[in-house]
């Protein structure tokens, strides 16, 4: 069959369903549309309703691609395919405990440590690593410059590719540039201005192109209106732009594992403690027993306090809120947090959340009369603060066997 064009392309595939149901898949949908800019309007035609490509096929046109913005786009606002889907499907990355499953890890520590570099993306357990997992804790550290930092395995340069696949995400340095600086701890819009070299107000538009991608998320503070941090979403990139972009010259000299000894405070410090903090905070939200903290996590992120009187400002790891108030009382606040990684936290960490907590209870807006102690660590507890929990129920131990297993 000869076909003239892309109208003529897209008949005679809904026409396979005239006789019977067909699925008919077009992948990587973005490319597609760089190559014929009026597929999507050809779609929409095609679909029109009271032709028979529309009343009689039982076509089934599956429109799939890794461009979220793009994607996201084709049913927006006054977008040629609005009102012709019948099915929008996002497929999201694993959560922490479904990726340790996929994985085939069972140790809570080993999980954490290899969640933090490739995530809960499918795709990286097979074909992009060879099918090569850690075989234990033990293994961490090769697996990772065998199968991370390895230039001949595909996982090696996939984080340049997300930015590449988004056809919205053409300055692909000054992308690359604000993703450094989020992933170096910038997380405020002056913080990461300032961080390359640019003024805050010419940051709109790169920071709102990459939100739609997929690759940051902005999280607004609850204690400071107005305020925001930005976060990566995607592991990798974040590994990416803390271990690798800074020694790529070396990892394409095959150096892995000379990179990777040198990185492991960095490892530590920029890549796993971050993600630690954020399972911590999806824990609070999906995993955490409601009786633990007071009740149901509506919104859990980062936060700061301000104390007025010393003008001093407190940095907290987790504010646990929960539901909106249907008329004009206070928001209760279930808990809040303090999450390390590689410190071991003891009773010092508790008495400063309890110093927060009593400024909290005298801010308006917010009911902190009932508020939990939250405390994180992947090292463990001092024994003055565990026997402290275990007669407070206002205190929350929370470790990596916590963590993955209820």
């Amino acid at each position: 069959m000869h076909l003239t064009d892309w109208s003529a392309a897209v008949d005679a595939l809904l026409a396979l369903g005239y006789d019977r149901p067909v699925t008919v898949v077009l992948d990587e949908f973005p490319y597609l549309v760089r190559a014929a800019r009026d597929l999507p309007s050809i779609i929409q035609h095609a679909l029109t309703p009271g032709r028979p490509q529309r009343t009689e096929s039982r076509t089934r046109l599956l429109l799939c691609g890794s461009a979220l913005s793009f994607m996201g786009g084709l049913l927006a606002g006054s977008a040629p395919l609005r009102g012709r889907a019948g099915l929008e499907l996002p497929v999201h990355p694993l959560d922490y405990r479904a990726a340790a499953n996929f994985w085939g890890i069972e140790d809570p520590l080993l999980a954490a440590r290899v969640f933090a570099i490739v995530g809960g993306t499918p795709a990286y357990r097979r074909e992009y690593v060879q099918d090569d997992a850690p075989a234990g804790s033990a293994d961490f550290d090769d697996w990772v410059v065998r199968s991370v930092l390895n230039p001949a395995r595909p996982l090696f340069r996939e984080a340049r590719y997300l930015l590449a696949e988004d056809p919205d995400l053409r300055d692909t340095a000054l992308y690359h540039s604000v993703l450094a600086a989020v992933a170096e701890g910038n997380a405020s819009r002056g913080g990461i201005a300032s961080y390359i070299g640019r003024k805050a107000t010419d940051l709109q538009h790169p920071l709102t192109v990459l939100e739609d991608a997929g690759l940051l998320v902005r999280e607004p503070d609850p204690f400071r209106s107005g305020r925001s941090s930005y976060r990566i979403t995607e592991p990798l990139i974040t590994f990416y732009q803390a271990i690798m972009r800074p020694a790529w010259t070396a990892l394409e000299q095959r150096r892995g594992g000379d990179v990777w000894r040198r990185s492991q405070r960095r490892y530590a410090s920029a890549v796993l403690g971050p993600r630690f903090e954020e399972m911590v905070r999806h824990w609070s939200l999906r995993f955490a027993d409601p009786e633990a903290l007071g009740g149901p996590v509506a919104e859990s992120s980062a936060a700061t306090v301000t104390d007025p009187v010393s003008r001093t400002s407190h940095e907290l790891d987790l504010v646990a809120l929960g539901e909106p108030p249907l008329g004009d009382g206070p928001r209760r606040l279930l808990a809040i947090g303090e999450t390390k990684w590689g410190r071991r936290l003891g009773l010092a960490d508790l008495e400063r959340l309890e110093r927060i907590r009593s400024l909290l209870q005298r801010r308006p807006g917010f009911d902190a009369t009932d508020v939990r102690l939250l405390l994180a660590s992947g090292q463990g507890f001092a024994d003055e603060l565990t026997r402290a929990a275990s007669v407070r129920p206002d205190v929350v131990l929370l470790d990596p066997v916590g963590l993955y297993h209820d």
